[in-house]
């Protein structure tokens, strides 16, 4: 598999078309007002089940205060970095450099999207809302159990603008992208894994469900379509990568990092 196959520098119409069709479909669904109370109510039955247990169990409110700290968030995104760049463990040694330099121009595109043209519309409609932790009555705040942790490392366990879930989407966006390439129990792990970085914001209430598989679901559909099915992610890794070589390239002559694929390109 070379990077032609990897991404495909051509518009793919019928590709584009299904991808953006789920994508404003399930927008839709969280939209349209008899499908609403259903996601309203999967909204409170899921913050339930999975913050309640925190004023009863120490050990369950433990596991997901130390889940939502920025820590945490660092050795997410390290296991992230590891599907897009170890050797065999998606990729061959000769993609992993392409991989991640194309998954690097989704997350711009992402970021494009939800900054210069999303927000203003959620702004617009009046779609933003607060997280339940703040908005429903006896709920848990990882914060105010521990206090002494919320100082030292910040726990994202409450905030005014929860929606859409950006920490969703690009957990969303890494699943997406690593998919069509994982084979076998591969493919398990990404879902077990992306599931297991999703449920610290669910667990604290820093997001509604529908946050993260409406508004950030939605924002990794709409990104990865105009990403993948558009010459996009082909031509500005291509850049990326003209741009990264004078670098990458002499670092994968030294001993050690040769045997890395992000520098030796094998």
């Amino acid at each position: 598999m070379n990077q032609a196959t990897l991404f495909r520098p051509e518009w793919r119409w019928r590709g584009l078309a299904l991808c953006n069709a789920i994508a404003f479909g399930i927008l839709g669904s969280w939209l349209w007002q008899p499908t609403r109370q259903l996601w309203e109510q999967i909204d409170h039955a899921v913050f339930n089940i999975l913050n309640s247990p925190l004023a009863t169990h120490p050990l369950w409110a433990h596991i997901w205060a130390i889940g939502s700290m920025r820590p945490a968030d660092a050795g997410a995104a390290l296991v992230m970095l590891l599907f897009l760049i170890g050797r065999n463990l998606i990729f061959s040694g000769t993609q992993v450099r392409t991989a991640l330099f194309g998954f690097l121009s989704l997350l711009l595109l992402l970021t494009l999207f939800r900054v210069g043209l999303f927000s203003k519309v959620v702004d617009l409609m009046q779609w933003q809302h607060s997280s339940p932790s703040i908005t429903v009555d006896g709920a848990v705040q990882l914060s105010t159990l521990f206090p002494d942790w919320e100082n030292k490392w910040h726990m994202k366990d409450r905030s005014n603008q929860s929606f859409p879930g950006d920490h969703g989407a690009v957990l969303l966006l890494w699943a997406l992208f690593l998919w069509p390439f994982a084979r076998g129990l591969r493919r398990l792990v990404v879902a077990v894994l992306l599931c297991l970085f999703m449920l610290p914001r669910l667990v604290a209430g820093a997001h509604w469900a529908s946050d993260v598989f409406v508004g950030g679901l939605f924002l990794s559909l709409v990104t990865l379509s105009w990403g993948l099915y558009s010459p996009y992610a082909a031509r500005v890794t291509s850049l990326l990568e003209r741009w990264g070589a004078p670098i990458l390239d002499p670092l994968g002559r030294l001993p050690g990092l040769n045997r890395i694929s992000l520098f030796s390109k094998r």
